[in-house]
């Protein structure tokens, strides 16, 4: 009875034992542990990790929970001084950078108010500059900080969605971002990754021209194996993808994995590591990532291999890019070691086999660069015709598509272009043209949209050839254009305030700024002719907190704004303090 029990847990012990031990692959980094304190006084919990997939880009840090509220203290992690400060309606919301002597950086983000020496600093500098939005350099000398230091109140602001502090690790020198777990913190991880999915890719096409083949997975002990464990394939060039995900003790969030390796036969092929990446950087996720199975609600699945156009690659290319080529009728055993920054590991093991009756194309005719209307990474892609043109940058795909165009029907009498699909990414902005019906040329502006979301930018006249009325524009993704004429101005609407008021109970003024683009270029408000620092959290609602600058008396208060294309709404408020 204990025989037969002991077989199955015998047979994968035995399938280990054929592939050697984990090798380094990556250059061995030497961070310095327990250096850092954790930097936040409330319960040591995390919400997410680093590299966690997020949408067109990787997780950069630590999401260290604040027991679900705002306003707990923020501490300096370790001794250095205040080197930044930077302020804007989205991204980190209020951020401060600490240097620290031994060449690195931390970044706490999504803060509430700064400690009153650097919030007294920081308001003077806006007023300096006339701007509520500001990337401040603030000499060495003037805030020390040593470890434990309180040196903000943790919030929500910026494009946080609840209650938390971002807290990041940088290279000083080269702005790269370290993977915060690598450095010894208190947070307890003894468990494995998770693998729940398998996809194969046919290589003899682009990823984006095909779904993969998806593979259930069962675990026997710690180790996953496919279903069937044989896999009879059609391809002699395949890749794969895996959907994994870890988690932490403290936690029962799916956080992101650190490393994985892919053999074949015993030989390690390819590698990515998740660490030291740069914001530049950080779009690469859709090269990464399946981004078309994910854009139909599928979920991540990550490739063990390196696509034609990803360039500062995570990826360790060890025998080869990932694509493997089977010339061969034998079985090929294939293993995949999933690792998360503790060093867990989970291991998914699996056989294939080309099928009996398979027969090698005689030449792949349908991704061709000489082949009409095909774009290819590497390359500079350009469409053009009598209403619109475009090129893509070299760098912009990550694989090959079959590209597609369309005209329809006008909206709102401006002619809707459609430029592919968004189920292909783009890394870089791309310059887009199109000839205008009818012109205004200082109130022309370009509007994306697709699947519900709208983008817009102005757009500029340029001499195309010898024909005038073009107008160009910058986008970063695929979807439909129009060139449009706005002369449209903003609105602006006070809440819970109006024009005559006595202010004396109001502790606050709230405006929101409304435009038929959605997107407002300026904001200025002056009180009495001088500049007034009104914020704009999240970009929504613009408020001013009464203060030093608004003394007891009657006072005129006057609000401008301007749209994309230059139309500016002026109003003006008569007030009693």
């Amino acid at each position: 009875m204990i025989k037969h029990i002991l077989k199955p847990v015998l047979f994968i012990l035995l399938l280990l034992n054929l592939y050697p031990c984990s090798a380094q692959y990556f250059n061995a980094n030497h961070y310095p542990q327990n250096y850092f304190a954790y930097p936040a006084e409330a319960t040591v919990s995390l919400s997410a990790n680093f590299g966690e997939l997020r949408p067109n880009h990787y997780h950069m840090g630590l999401d260290c929970r604040t027991d679900k509220i705002q306003n707990k203290k923020v501490l300096a992690a370790a001794d250095g001084y205040i080197s930044k400060v930077k302020i804007e309606p989205l991204g980190f919301g209020r951020s401060i950078y600490i240097n620290h002597p031994n060449g690195l950086t931390t970044l706490y983000a999504h803060l509430n108010d700064f400690n009153s020496n650097l919030e007294n600093y920081v308001k003077e500098q806006q007023y300096k500059l006339k701007s509520w939005a500001v990337y401040l350099d603030i000499p060495a000398t003037l805030f020390p900080v040593q470890k434990g230091d309180s040196i903000a109140y943790s919030g929500n602001t910026g494009g946080s969605q609840g209650p938390h502090l971002h807290f990041e690790i940088r290279d000083s020198k080269t702005e790269k971002v370290l993977n915060p777990l690598l450095f010894g913190f208190p947070i307890a991880d003894t468990i494995a990754p998770h693998i729940s999915k398998l996809a194969l890719y046919d290589r003899q096409i682009s990823t984006y021209e095909q779904t993969p083949k998806i593979y259930t997975l069962k675990k026997i002990q710690d180790t996953f194996t496919t279903v069937p464990p044989l896999i009879i394939i059609n391809t002699n060039r395949l890749s794969f993808g895996i959907t994994a995900s870890d988690r932490l003790n403290e936690s029962t969030n799916p956080q992101g994995i650190y490393e994985t390796v892919l053999y074949e036969n015993d030989s390690p092929v390819v590698a990515f590591q998740i660490d030291s990446i740069g914001y530049p950087e950080t779009r690469y996720l859709n090269a990464h990532i399946d981004y078309k199975y994910k854009s139909r609600g599928g979920s991540y699945i990550q490739h063990l291999s390196k696509l034609p156009g990803y360039h500062n690659s995570i990826y360790k290319t060890i025998n080869g890019d990932g694509v493997i080529t089977i010339n061969d009728t034998g079985v090929h055993k294939i293993k995949v070691d999933v690792k998360d920054a503790n060093g867990n590991k989970a291991v998914l093991l699996f056989n294939i086999q080309l099928a009996v009756n398979f027969t090698p194309p005689q030449s792949d005719e349908s991704l061709t660069y000489s082949q009409q209307q095909s774009f290819h990474p590497g390359h500079i892609n350009i469409y053009e015709n009598s209403k619109i043109s475009f090129y893509l940058p070299a760098n912009c795909l990550y694989d090959s598509i079959r590209f597609n165009y369309n005209e329809s029907n006008p909206k709102q009498g401006y002619p809707i272009f459609q430029i592919h699909n968004t189920q292909v990414p783009l890394q870089d902005y791309f310059p887009i043209t199109i000839k205008a019906a009818t012109a205004f040329p200082d109130k022309m502006i370009m509007h994306r949209f697709a699947n519900g979301k709208n983008d817009y930018a102005k757009a500029n006249p340029v001499f195309n050839g010898k024909d005038s009325g073009w107008y160009k524009a910058r986008f970063r993704d695929f979807g439909s254009f129009q060139l449009m004429i706005d002369t449209i101005p903003p609105v602006i609407t006070p809440i819970g305030f109006k024009n005559n008021m006595n202010c004396s109970k109001l502790n606050r003024l709230v405006f929101v700024i409304k435009d038929n683009t959605r997107e407002i270029k300026n904001f200025t408000a002056t009180l009495d002719g001088n500049w007034l620092r009104f914020s704009n959290d999240k970009g929504s609602r613009f408020i001013y907190d009464f203060d030093e600058n608004c003394t007891p008396g009657e006072h005129q208060l006057k609000i401008r704004v301007e749209d994309l294309a230059g139309n500016m709404t002026e109003q003006f408020f008569c007030f009693t303090r």
